[in-house]
């Protein structure tokens, strides 16, 4: 089933996740970026302090509202209540577009509250795109699906993850959001080519990328394990690159910190280096 609505431009702002410590700095000024994100179900609330910031910074900037909780992955469908709150924010906030992760993270009795692994299988591409048409269905409007990083691959598995993400793309007619860090994390784990990964998506669905750190000393059983509380080390500002010059549109790109967050003039100096990054794709291009 195609996505309900018309489909979600490029865009190639840049911009950084709204966190609590620099809240302030976006009320009181104006933040040199071109859009926020924030997580979805912060503010899946009916009211109070944090909802009113979230609308003052939206009426300065851009706002995408970024879940971690929907549970594409989920057997038993998706749960209503959570579709409907989120339906309620979508509608208060007008953001630029709603995405999600491709994973599981509940069943009908508990919610983990982690981004769980998919088998690469066929049967799960079928519950995740009957969860997909649901949800953008409920939306009214196409959504943006990420790229999980990964720490384990099933026996069942019958495809590559880009596999999998290019045909839930063509079936659902969502649209993709390349967490690059998670590209490089889930390659060095499972000894695969970055650059195949990205060789292998449907690049024109691509519509934002992330960019995050991790702590490359997090090493467990030789698994990098991905932290985002760190600054975007090198192969991944190198891995990015490779991404901007084979992306056929502009895209949004979002600086994202989880933990140990640092003052914001840190984070906006990430940023004008993916700035200068994606200005040279351009100019080689």
């Amino acid at each position: 089933m195609p996505a309900p609505s018309d489909p979600i431009a490029p865009f190639g702002g840049f911009g950084l996740g709204l966190r609590r410590t620099h809240y302030d700095d976006f009320l009181e000024g104006d933040v040199p970026v071109d859009f926020v994100e924030v997580i979805s179900e912060n503010y899946m609330i009916e009211g109070g302090r944090q909802l009113r910031i979230l609308e003052q910074v939206r009426e300065k900037l851009p706002v995408i509202i970024h879940g971690v909780s929907m549970s594409i992955g989920s057997a038993g469908g998706l749960d209503g209540d959570h579709l409907a709150q989120l339906k309620r924010l979508e509608e208060r906030i007008e953001p630029l577009w709603v995405s999600d992760h491709l994973c599981w993270t509940r069943t009908s009795a508990h919610n983990s509250h982690d981004l769980l692994p998919l088998p690469l299988t066929r049967e799960a591409l079928d519950t995740v795109c009957a969860n997909i048409d649901h949800a953008q269905e409920a939306l009214g409007r196409a959504m943006l699906f990420e790229n999980p990083s990964s720490y384990l691959t099933f026996p069942e598995d019958e495809m590559a993850e880009w596999e999998f993400l290019s045909e839930m793309a063509r079936r659902t007619g969502c649209y993709l959001l390349l967490d690059v860090n998670n590209i490089y994390v889930s390659a060095q784990n499972h000894g695969f080519s970055a650059r195949d990964y990205l060789a292998g998506l449907p690049l024109y669905r691509v519509r934002q990328i992330h960019l995050a750190g991790h702590d490359p000393a997090t090493v467990e059983r030789d698994l990098i394990i991905d932290t985002h509380d760190r600054p975007v080390i090198d192969p991944v500002w190198d891995l990015y690159a490779q991404a901007m010059a084979m992306l056929p549109q502009p895209v949004a790109t979002m600086i994202e910190r989880d933990e140990n967050i640092p003052p914001l003039p840190e984070l906006l100096a990430e940023l004008d280096r993916a700035r200068g990054i994606a200005c040279g794709a351009l100019v080689a291009a």
